[in-house]
């Protein structure tokens, strides 16, 4: 149960960060917030960045946000990373798009092998996590934020809900959420009897993410998650500096970053011109297979790095790089799935 709630946390981390910024007046102020982040120190020119990929890709900042599934406050290597959202800012036109990579994806894990992007962090922490989106879909990314996050109705309900379109189908199933997720915050709440667009509290919202048996099982909750999640930013544009203020205090020390105060703090004269455009679930186009367990395999990598960066950066007829076609064959050969 505890890893939804890192789930939905991860990208209102950054998001709420940034908010901050905007709203807050005072260099010293906002610093002495964010030095409350947990700093870490990557090598970033062992994340597999290729000068081509940099260029291409110059216009773009990559930033990875990890929720692990860890039991205690460990938020480094040893965690797999339950949920793993890439935040695509283009900085010429001030647009986020956020790219879901599902965690049972089989990739290329450097000294592993052909595995589930979920071990990569286990395995080497952020530093080879972020090896393996770079190496597998021809990304620039440096640049990560890392959650353990318990909290995540709490932090709904200090912001007086967030706005959810409900549609008939999910109601059954996020009342029947509602009972355990209720148990485990200790928030009481009440069932959810109408459809349409509407105000959930911190337990409907978390009960909302979790829903998983209709039509597109986990990959819907996925996009469940990210519609919670932007609905929490549009929520924090609303708010004054009292109210972020309280919320941060509770969120910012179970961040894990390499991402500087100073750093952040640049982004300050330009934020609220962000705005969320689109979210993707990648890979698009996946068969299952079961091994020694289940894997969701790209049919094929090559493919579905093709489409990826066509949708999200614009880049017509893209060929992938040979690294990419070398594991997509691999993968290919392991798997035998072509289409």
């Amino acid at each position: 149960m505890k890893k939804f709630f890192k789930v939905l946390g991860i990208i209102l981390l950054i998001l709420v960060i940034l908010t901050i910024i905007v709203i807050a007046s005072g260099y010293f102020f906002i610093k002495s917030k964010l030095n409350k982040m947990q700093q870490v120190e990557i090598n970033v020119n062992e994340l597999n960045v290729s000068d081509v990929i940099e260029q291409n890709l110059h216009g773009y900042r990559n930033v990875a946000i990890y929720g692990v599934d860890s039991r205690d406050s460990s938020l480094g290597k040893g965690n797999r990373s339950d949920c793993i959202i890439i935040a695509s800012i283009n900085n010429s036109t001030k647009e986020i798009k956020l790219i879901s990579v599902y965690r049972d994806t089989y990739v290329n894990i450097e000294g592993y092998g052909l595995d589930k992007i979920t071990h990569a962090y286990s395995y080497g922490g952020p530093e080879l996590a972020l090896k393996t989106l770079n190496e597998n879909l021809d990304l620039n990314i440096t640049e990560f934020v890392t959650v353990n996050f318990d909290a995540l109705a709490d932090a709904i309900n200090s912001i007086g809900g967030v706005d959810i379109n409900i549609e008939e189908k999910e109601i059954q199933y996020l009342n029947n959420y509602l009972v355990e997720t209720s148990k485990v915050t200790g928030l009481e709440t009440k069932k959810v009897t109408n459809t349409g667009l509407q105000t959930l509290d911190g337990v409907q919202a978390v009960a909302y993410s979790r829903i998983r048996y209709t039509e597109g099982g986990d990959y819907k909750r996925t996009e469940r998650m990210r519609t919670v999640i932007e609905a929490m930013f549009d929520k924090l544009k609303t708010k004054s500096l009292g109210e972020i203020n309280n919320l941060v205090d509770q969120l910012l020390p179970e961040v894990y970053t390499n991402l500087e105060p100073d750093e952040i703090i640049a982004l300050a004269p330009t934020i609220l011109q962000y705005n969320i455009s689109d979210s993707i679930g990648w890979p698009y186009n996946v068969k299952g297979i079961t091994t020694d367990r289940w894997y969701g395999v790209p049919v094929t990598l090559e493919e579905n790095v093709k489409q990826l960066h066509e949708e999200a950066f614009g880049e017509e007829n893209y060929t992938p790089s040979e690294t990419v076609q070398e594991i997509s064959d691999r993968i290919i050969e392991r798997t035998g799935y072509t289409d």
